[in-house]
């Protein structure tokens, strides 16, 4: 048999990258009414904008609006083929704004430009800096993101002359939040949700610990990184991934924000949107049949100029595994750069809430 390996896209190295190099990822996706079905199945996602038409058509949206976090997933899973199909793991987010809503029928796509690099003293391997924005078939800006992975290189002789370091905003600051302006907070009716707790029932230093957890299948993670379409073989290869230091697939970290996103939904019911990632760390690696738990604090609230229906909070989402909630209160609090082994997230995220009437 003839072999033809010039057919085969290998994905990019870290040698391959370059400051500036533009990327127009391929595969447009159209979401679909079965994409939050499915999600719903696999995260248990409870927030009933996503859930009802009825509840978003009474707010001011056209339909029902996919998830927020499955529009992101979606719209990274498009990048992966080109920037981290060959990654030793993805290390984190920044500037994340979630600026339109999607629908079910509206198509994604996506592009990236590289910003920084920075080659590992081991020479091994590299940390690759990217912005990324996802476009609908309007060419409307519905998403953008920075996020750093690391990657391996093809050929460890070749080395980068000189490492470029972005800089990276500390978070999406209040005046740059894309407030939806056809929201209507006045209509939300906490009948949908059974939670009295709005705006106004937070204070800043409140730490939430959220009382569900949930074990993540081999199979759930397997099939929610499809839905994504990311590639990454570090997430499906069992037999490479064995010979790693990891000895066995990662969950994609993505899908570790949505379960526990979705296990902070008891305590923070009337979330109406996330309006931006300020960052984020994947601090240890997750498998197949971990349990993860999640404890949210509340960094800081804002009134949004010129709104008294609608305010922002910006919260601090710890997830965890396999370990019981008085362990974890052992280990508090959580300092940033020194996790242990149990600390899988720490993501930075302000999201939309709404007031009091009147």
């Amino acid at each position: 048999m003839n072999s033809s390996t010039q057919k085969i896209n290998e994905g990019n190295f870290f040698e391959d990258f370059s400051i500036g190099q533009e990327i127009i990822h391929a595969t447009p996706r159209t979401f679909t009414d079965g994409d939050s079905s499915l999600y719903i199945a696999l995260t248990g996602n409870r927030h009933p904008i996503a859930s009802a038409s009825t509840v978003a058509e009474s707010l001011g949206y056209i339909n029902r609006p996919i998830d927020d976090l499955l529009v992101f997933h979606i719209a990274f899973g498009k990048t992966v083929p080109e920037i981290s199909v060959n990654a030793i793991a993805n290390l984190g987010y920044a500037n994340v704004r979630f600026t339109n809503p999607v629908f079910a029928n509206d198509t994604v796509y996506t592009k990236s430009i590289i910003i920084g690099l920075k080659e590992n003293s081991n020479k091994k391997s590299g940390i690759v800096y990217v912005q990324s924005t996802a476009f609908n078939q309007k060419n409307e800006e519905i998403l953008s993101w920075i996020r750093w992975v690391m990657v391996h290189k093809k050929d460890i002789n070749i080395t980068l002359q000189k490492n470029v370091m972005p800089e990276l905003p500390e978070l999406v600051s209040l005046d740059k939040l894309p407030i939806p302006s056809f929201f209507n907070g006045n209509a939300f009716n906490t009948r949908w949700t059974k939670s009295e707790n709005l705006w106004e029932h937070y204070k800043k230093g409140e730490v939430i610990f959220h009382p569900s957890g949930m074990t993540i299948s081999n199979t759930d993670h397997t099939l929610a990184t499809k839905l994504y379409q990311n590639n990454a073989r570090l997430h499906f290869d069992d037999f490479m991934m064995k010979k790693t230091s990891m000895g066995k697939r990662l969950v994609y970290g993505g899908h570790v924000i949505s379960i526990c996103k979705n296990l902070s939904y008891e305590g923070l019911e009337n979330s109406i949107a996330i309006l931006a990632i300020n960052g984020g760390t994947h601090s240890n690696p997750t498998f197949g049949n971990d349990t993860l738990y999640a404890v949210t604090e509340i960094l800081d609230k804002w009134e949004i100029p010129h709104r008294s229906d609608v305010g922002a909070l910006r919260l601090r989402l710890i997830g965890y595994k396999n370990m019981g909630l008085s362990e974890f209160k052992k280990i508090m609090p959580i300092e940033k750069q020194n996790y242990q082994e149990h600390i899988v997230l720490d993501l930075d995220y302000t999201i939309l809430m709404p007031r009091k009437k009147g």
